[in-house]
């Protein structure tokens, strides 16, 4: 398990169409994530609009939209994995 001394925030949030995001951390941190493959699940089906995935906000140091998503920094940051889809047998 993965020590974290602090959870890093997230400090500016740019939308790249349809599915991605730039993120800067407070530690300096830079990266780009493509969540087009991470929306399932009942709170990620209005993030498959692109319109409603642009509103995007930082709320607390992590990314939110209207519905009340939000994401995991520390996923965001890179340093734990999302959780995976589930699959179907």
């Amino acid at each position: 398990m993965k020590k974290i001394k602090q959870i890093p925030r997230v400090t500016s949030v740019t939308v790249v169409p349809p599915h991605g995001l730039r993120l800067v951390f407070d530690d300096g941190v830079e990266r780009t994530v493509d969540l087009a493959g991470d929306l399932w699940g009942p709170m990620f089906e209005p993030l498959k609009d692109p319109d409603y995935f642009a509103k995007v906000a930082i709320d607390h140091g992590t990314v939110v939209w209207p519905n009340g998503l939000d994401l995991d920094p520390l996923v965001l940051h890179g340093d734990f994995d999302p959780v995976q889809r589930p699959q179907h047998a």
